[in-house]
C-alpha cells in the first residue's frame, strides 16, 4: 500500500458490526473507515461472517480493502482466549462451523433469560433477539434489553449485577478448545491471531499456542499499555509470528475504542499477506508431492 502525499497508510484489523454485537451496519463501518482515512479494515464479528459481503461491496465503492475475519471465543484449559481468524477465503466451508457456534450462543441467551426470570425480571428472549436484529446473539444484547426495560441504567450495571462472571444470571460459554479455534481459522484458509492477550500473554502460554499453529499476536489494542505493546512485539519477533492490531470497535463515536485509534501500519497487513501466501504455497507444494 502506498502513502498519500507523505501521509502514512493505516489499517484497522479488529472491528465489529451489527452482524454481531456492534451498533453500526457493515456498510456504516466502511463509511466510518473512509472518514478515518483507513486503507484497509478487517471485519471480525463474533462467530459470523454475515457482514462481510456487504462490507466488501461498500469497500469496493470506497476504495477500502476489506479483510474477511471472525472473532472466536476459545479456551486453553480454563483460560478464555479470543482468537481472530483473518484473511478467510473458504467461506462456505467455514459457515457450517460458525452456525454451530451461533446455535450455542442462542442456547446461552435462552438460559440467561431463564435465570433472569427466576430472579423476578420478566425479560423475554424475543426482547433480546430484537436487540440482536438477526445478528449473532450475545450478552451485550441481553444488556441492551435490560436497559431498554429500565432494569439497569447501563452496561456496567448489567454485567456487574447479572451478566458478568460473578453476576446472578451468568451462564458460562460452551467450551471451544483453542486448538479447534486455530483449526477453524486454518481450514478457512486464514491466519489465527491471539486477540488482546493482555496479562495472559506470557511466554509459557504463547509457546503452547505456537505449537498448536498460532500465526500471530494482536500487539496494539486499546486495553494494552505501552509496556504490553513492547512485550508483545518482542514475543512476536521471538516466535516469528505476524503482528496485528486494531481498535476492537463496536460503533462508539468516542472513548478509547474509536475506529482507527491504534494507528496500525499497513506494513503489518503486508506481513500478514506474505504469511498467507507462504502458507498457501506450502500447501500447494504438499498436494503435488
Amino acid at each position: 500500500m502506498s502513502e498519500d502525499a507523505g501521509r502514512p497508510a493505516f489499517v484497522d484489523l479488529h472491528t465489529h458490526s451489527t452482524a454481531s454485537d456492534g451498533t453500526i451496519s457493515p456498510e456504516g463501518v466502511i463509511a466510518a473507515a473512509e472518514r478515518c482515512g483507513l486503507t484497509a479494515l478487517a471485519l471480525t464479528d463474533h462467530d459470523t461472517i454475515d457482514g462481510v459481503p456487504a462490507a466488501r461491496a461498500a469497500g469496493e465503492r470506497a476504495g477500502i480493502r476489506v479483510i474477511a475475519g471472525v472473532e472466536l471465543s476459545a479456551f486453553q484449559d480454563e483460560n478464555e482466549i479470543h482468537l481472530l481468524a483473518l484473511h478467510l477465503s473458504h467461506l462456505e466451508a467455514l459457515e457450517k462451523r460458525l452456525g454451530e457456534l451461533r446455535a450455542s450462543r442462542y442456547t446461552r441467551a435462552q438460559q440467561i433469560v431463564e435465570k433472569l426470570n427466576a430472579l423476578g425480571i420478566p425479560l423475554t428472549l424475543e426482547e433480546v433477539l430484537q436487540q440482536s436484529a438477526g445478528g449473532a446473539v450475545g450478552r451485550p444484547h441481553v444488556a441492551r434489553a435490560l436497559i431498554a426495560r429500565g432494569v439497569v441504567h447501563d452496561f456496567r450495571e448489567a454485567f456487574t449485577k447479572y451478566l458478568g462472571n460473578s453476576g446472578s444470571a451468568f451462564v458460562p460459554k460452551e467450551h471451544l478448545s483453542i486448538e479447534d479455534a486455530i483449526a477453524i481459522a486454518h481450514e478457512a484458509g486464514g491466519l489465527a491471531i491471539w486477540a488482546h492477550p493482555g496479562d495472559g500473554g506470557r511466554r509459557e502460554r504463547l509457546e503452547r499456542l505456537v505449537a498448536a499453529g498460532l500465526d500471530g499476536l494482536e500487539i496494539r489494542h486499546p486495553s494494552h499499555s505501552s509496556e504490553d505493546v513492547k512485550r508483545f512485539q518482542a514475543l512476536t519477533d521471538f516466535f516469528n509470528l505476524v503482528p496485528s492490531g486494531g481498535s476492537d470497535w463496536h460503533g462508539a463515536p468516542e472513548g478509547p475504542r474509536r475506529l482507527g485509534i491504534m494507528n496500525i501500519p499497513a506494513a503489518w497487513l503486508q506481513q500478514q499477506d506474505e504469511r498467507v501466501a507462504s502458507v498457501a504455497s506450502a500447501a500447494s507444494a504438499a498436494r503435488t508431492d
